[in-house]
């Protein structure tokens, strides 16, 4: 017998999804154990144990690969809980990442914040000046050494910074993607010193054009590299002290898999591991029920995470912003929203009842935990309307208290507003289910695609029981709540589902038309890159795969697009063919003439993809089909959906007992060991083969 888990660390919960070769997939949840999430992980690995009835120590042993995802990596950068570093750059450059272009001005902001121009402001520094330092040397920009490294002058400004106590540094040189030579000597410089100290090279990182995008990226990657490293070099150990032979995998934000003693180097590329671990999922589930263009919306305890999968592939980008920086990450596109199970109610100054962005988290939680937390959540208000079980979550494991999360809403939004504790519960469902599909319609509508063409995946903690109201927000007719054992843990099976993928970059500008020659030594470089890095994972591998894109641009404008390039010998036709798919794909996101091919296309930064496939990854298992008429209730209980109804006698379901081909009448509700399905009136709900729950408009007969 061979396992893979995924494991999905969340800042509320801990989720993780076992499956072996035979078929069979488990999942479990525990709540996440800040600071030291590591204890969450073998809690839950202990959970699956268990229902295995086998020693963890023996599951382990036959484990195949861990697949690991984790908001360690973003959650330091965003809260700036990250040590001190220091940082090295060519003289005369260092103020680059305080002057943060005119970018620093609008990256990362609001609309609201954008049109308040008298309160922008570029005071979001990285680190001090005083840990930012200067050593002499030039490469131009065809890479060639015009000033050789001084090397007396870099000892002197590194031992200035160790002597401040600095224990990693990140450097990045003028032109070093071009030539990382002097970036590899500094290096060697600093660990002459201390071998200890942990470096980050641009050129490593991001061998991308464009100075201060690139300075950023290397220091935040050497910011959270020290503490990444700590952390899964802890967990690492203990799994291995339990019997774990195989690997430890940790994701990307670019939707695959690195070996955990692999990811430090690049540390940076793990931001946002699990906020795309529900996209691969929803990939993986569309490729067994046939769905091309799918939603994948994540309402987990902190957050809403929406992610695109267009004609089978999940939309990417080349560019995300951290703390209005840009870092140069290839990653899966996902918006997200601070509108988890766990997103705080409250009322701001006129009045307005608000959910979120802030979270009650696993500690202390909402208040219906009864762990010390007062502020009223979308979970408390989710007890009160009855769409939660009084007994509590996770199977009865986690109880709740109704008393408590009655008079979080009473004392601070029923009485300020003059409403009952029910009627406050109501709104804050209906404002929850409000902003998230307004984050759906912006993810789905401003990308120029309708959501009519689309079928909605939702998966989370929460998720299921507001799907209904948020895909009706804006049009979807078609909902799938993915479920069998892997309802709320959806992002963990993504997770085990993914493969090794690393990448590999190179900015090379030239106007078209390009020289083939030179574009085909490009990727041929690149790809000797790719392949190396797959064989230092050392894990084995099914196949490998590659692909291969270009950035482009037209000349005099900032907006880039990837642009695929066929494998294959490079030719004047590829190139055309090249240029004329950058133009197409502009027309199709801008609209039709809105290119001004005129001014000329311009080449920017090429990339590889590469793709070590793993031996085998889950698929959900077939249901057994039904044999009656349709499923009876274990319950009925009045249930308030704020669809002006008010408090309903509603039925209640077991999950384990639907079959495939079971049709439930909204409203329902469905309870599932690891989280609450919400059938809405006026749709039905129908389990299909796979045991999903797929909701739909109800449609009339005529008569």
């Amino acid at each position: 017998m061979a396992y893979v888990i995924g494991v999905d660390v969340g800042g509320t919960f801990t989720d993780a999804v076992l499956d072996d070769d035979a078929g069979t997939i488990l999942a479990a949840k525990t709540p996440s154990t800040p600071p030291d999430y590591s204890r969450g992980v073998l809690d839950v690995l202990g959970l699956l144990a268990d229902q295995l009835g086998r020693p963890l120590e023996d599951v382990l042993a036959d484990t195949h690969h861990i697949a690991h995802g984790t908001t360690s990596s973003l959650n330091a950068l965003v809260m700036g809980n990250v040590p001190p570093v220091g940082f090295l750059t060519t003289v005369g450059h260092r103020d680059s990442i305080y002057i943060m272009n005119v970018e620093g001005r609008y990256l990362g902001s609001s609309p609201h914040e954008l049109q308040h121009v008298l309160g922008q402001t570029k005071t979001h520094g990285l680190l001090p000046k005083r840990h930012a330092l200067e050593v002499r040397e030039r490469i131009d920009r065809d890479g060639t050494v015009v000033v050789p490294l001084d090397e007396e002058h870099a000892r002197q400004a590194i031992r200035t910074l160790l002597d401040d106590g600095l224990r990693a540094i990140a450097v990045s040189l003028l032109w070093s993607f071009r030539n990382p030579v002097h970036e590899q000597r500094l290096r060697e410089l600093v660990h002459e010193i201390d071998p200890d100290v942990f470096v980050s090279l641009s050129s490593e990182v991001s061998p991308r054009i464009r100075e201060f995008a690139r300075n950023a990226t290397t220091i935040m990657s050497t910011q959270i590299g020290p503490g990444l490293r700590d952390y899964l070099g802890t967990l690492e150990d203990g799994l291995r002290s339990r019997g774990l032979t195989g690997p430890l995998l940790v994701m990307q934000s670019n939707g695959g898999a690195v070996a955990a003693r692999q990811a430090p180097a690049t540390a940076i590329s793990t931001v946002g591991s699990v906020l795309t671990g529900g996209v691969i999922g929803s990939v993986a589930l569309g490729e067994q029920l046939g769905h091309r263009n799918i939603i994948s919306t994540d309402v987990g305890g902190t957050t809403f995470l929406v992610g695109l999968i267009v004609d089978g592939e999940p939309v990417r980008e080349t560019t995300t912003v951290i703390n209005h920086h840009p870092v140069n990450v290839p990653t899966l596109k996902v918006h997200a929203i601070g509108s988890g199970g766990g997103a705080i109610a409250w009322l701001d100054a006129g009045g307005n009842l608000q959910i979120g962005p802030h979270s009650a988290q696993a500690v202390p939680g909402p208040a219906c935990y009864d762990q010390g937390g007062t502020e009223p959540t979308n979970t408390d208000a989710n007890l009160v309307l009855g769409i939660l079980p009084e007994r509590g979550l996770l199977g009865g494991r986690k109880p709740l208290s109704l008393d408590k999360a009655r008079e979080a809403i009473r004392t601070r939004i029923a009485d300020p507003l003059g409403l009952s504790v029910e009627d406050a519960a109501a709104a804050i469902y209906a404002v929850q289910n409000a902003q998230t599909g307004d984050l759906l319609r912006k993810t789905v509508v401003e990308a120029g695609h309708d959501p009519r063409d689309f079928v909605l995946y939702a998966f989370g903690g929460a998720g299921p029981a507001h799907c209904g109201a948020y895909a009706a927000e804006v049009g979807v007719g078609e909902v799938v709540v993915p479920l069998g054992q892997v309802a709320s843990a959806f992002s963990a099976y993504g997770l085990a589902s993914s493969d090794i993928v690393v990448a590999a970059e190179l900015s090379d500008p030239a106007a078209m038309p390009l020289d083939p020659v030179q574009v085909e030594k490009n990727f041929a470089e690149l790809e000797t890159r790719v392949r190396e890095s797959l064989e230092r994972q050392g894990v084995q591998y099914t196949s490998v795969d590659t692909e291969r894109e270009i950035d482009m641009r037209f000349s005099m404008q900032l907006a880039e697009l990837a642009v695929p390039v066929p494998a294959g010998p490079v030719d004047e036709g590829v190139v055309a063919a090249t240029g004329a798919a950058f133009e197409q794909r502009y027309a199709d996101l801008f609209g039709a003439g809105t290119g001004f091919a005129a001014a000329g296309i311009q080449a920017i930064t090429y990339r590889v993809r590469g793709t070590g496939v793993l031996p085998f990854s889950p698929r959900l298992p077939e249901l057994a089909a039904a044999e009656d008429d349709g499923p009876s209730p274990i319950a009925h209980r009045p249930v308030n959906l704020a669809d002006g109804a008010g408090f309903v006698d509603t039925p209640v379901y077991d999950y384990r007992t639907l079959r495939a081909g079971h049709v439930l009448q909204g409203p329902a509700v469905v309870e599932v060991p690891t989280t609450t399905v919400v059938v809405p009136a006026s749709t039905t709900g129908t389990v299909d083969q796979l045991g999903n729950l797929t909701i739909t408009p109800r449609k009339e007969t005529s008569r």
